[in-house]
């Protein structure tokens, strides 16, 4: 109930998102840390709704290889758990940790599990697909990605069955991490 109110009372505070950075919208790591995407600011990031057990897992090697493809070029994947999908992320954020560096070598920043959709919708998804975020409409599953531009802004929304390779994606950042 608590995370309820916070996430209306954000919501409202950040109607209007699609103009606003998203870089200040409070989150916690996948540590359990405070933090917020502020420490990117000046970089691209691909927002990514992860999951250990669907068939698009195997996104992680793809979205790794994006990471250190441009992570010296001001870009970076930044992954959210979520369990909202068939219950595709049933684990606890250390068992997400430990599987995602294990099995998929994952060194990009990975964020406490919330909820892209429904009632308890996490207030960066509400400003990223709310009624008045920059991509009205649910996350349809897993892996849906977000492009987010220099100023915090969001770019380009980019679906699950998108692959983080696909030339569409690819060029998206390139033209992300150029532009002045």
């Amino acid at each position: 109930m608590k995370h309820l109110l916070l996430s209306l009372l954000l919501a409202a505070g950040i109607a209007g998102a699609a103009e606003k950075s998203v870089l200040d919208i409070p989150l916690k790591d996948i540590d359990g840390k405070d933090t917020s995407l502020k420490a990117y600011e000046g970089k691209v990031l691909l927002v990514v709704n992860v999951a250990s057990r669907c068939g698009l897992t195997k996104q992680y090697k793809e979205l790794q290889a994006l990471h250190e493809k441009f992570k010296d070029q001001g870009f970076s994947v930044v992954g959210f758990p979520c369990n909202d999908f068939g219950a595709q992320e049933p684990g606890t954020n250390e068992e997400i940790k430990i599987f995602c560096t294990e099995k998929y070598k994952v060194s990009f920043p990975m964020f406490d599990k919330l909820h892209v959709k429904g009632a308890e919708q996490h207030p960066l998804y509400t400003a990223l697909t709310g009624k008045e975020g920059a991509f009205p409409g649910d996350v349809k599953w897993n892996f849906g990605k977000f492009l987010i531009g220099k100023d915090g802004k969001p770019l380009q929304r980019f679906e699950p069955k998108t692959t983080p390779d696909d030339v569409t994606v690819v060029s998206a950042i390139e033209k992300a991490i150029a532009a002045k």
